[in-house]
């Protein structure tokens, strides 16, 4: 049996100021993995002196986003009152439930000085009984997230369990996040104990089941099967997933939900500010919604 479910080949957003993002979920191939309804990848990008990334106050109902920096910083603000620098490797785990509003932007001084930034961003749907949960975020630094090392293979465990060792960050749904750095030649293997698995190519080209896979590109694994993953030159990949959520979600913008109306709801409510939208140190932009396609 073959070990591999889907290739997803994201597609190219440019967000504006030189920033583009490759979205590899949802997509046409694949609208979950796990509780995983969303991924993108930003960047590398290199700001100049003066300038940064900037996203504005937006909301988000029925998820827990999740922010994971290879390089650079950003400042989380919240309408929860919470201001948070990320730098790489730590967690930023805001879940929205009922409904938030936050922004990312680069911190001042790198803003001043110029930086490179880079990382992914991720949601996590979360199950019907904490939909409509309260608002919360938690920072997690680098001491919460185990490290497994050997033969050229370096894992991080961002969240859930992964090669014998468990992350502290708290979750609301069996799931899995890893950081994986390897050098040429090496290889893991990936067990089966999740129901839904995939990993992402950031950085380097990996051999799965005799075939070559390139950066910027989503493997999804077959259920049940163990998978072998060799580097092919050195490798940066993020592995993900978990057990499905209790039912399909249904994504329009910034919101997640298991019901159309709720999300019709939300898009009346920020479009009438109706939402608890005041982003303390961050009060005088937002993100309009958007139009609808015509």
């Amino acid at each position: 049996m073959s070990p591999i479910e889907t290739l997803v080949v994201p597609r190219t957003s440019d967000l504006g100021d030189g920033v583009k993002v490759r979205r590899a979920l949802p997509s046409a191939q694949r609208r979950m993995v796990g509780p995983f309804v969303f991924l993108d990848e930003m960047g590398p990008v290199s700001f100049a002196p003066g300038l940064g990334m900037d996203v504005r106050p937006h909301p988000h109902i029925g998820l827990s986003t999740v922010t994971y920096l290879y390089e650079g910083a950003m400042m989380h603000r919240d309408s929860a009152g919470h201001v948070q620098k990320i730098r790489p490797g730590e967690i930023n785990w805001m879940t929205a439930g009922r409904g938030i509003v936050h922004s990312e932007r680069s911190p001042n001084i790198a803003r001043r000085d110029g930086q490179r930034l880079a990382g992914l961003q991720m949601w996590v749907g979360l199950p019907n009984r904490h939909e409509e949960t309260n608002p919360g975020f938690v920072h997690y630094g680098l001491d919460a997230q185990p490290i497994v090392e050997g033969e050229g293979v370096r894992a991080q465990v961002a969240a859930g369990s992964l090669f014998g060792k468990t992350s502290s960050v708290q979750t609301l749904s069996p799931l899995f996040l890893g950081d994986i750095q390897m050098r040429a030649g090496s290889t893991f293997e990936l067990a089966a104990e999740y129901e839904e698995r995939a990993a992402y190519l950031s950085r380097g080209s990996v051999e799965v089941d005799g075939q070559v896979y390139a950066p910027g590109q989503l493997i999804v694994f077959a259920a049940g099967v163990p998978v072998t993953i060799r580097a092919v030159d050195d490798v940066r990949l993020a592995v993900l997933g978990g057990e499905p959520l209790d039912g399909p979600r249904f994504v329009w913008w910034n919101f997640v939900s298991s019901s159309k109306d709720r999300i019709e709801q939300a898009k009346a409510d920020w479009e009438r500010n109706r939402f608890d939208q005041t982003v303390p140190g961050d009060e005088t932009e937002y993100i309009p919604l958007p139009a609808p396609r015509g």
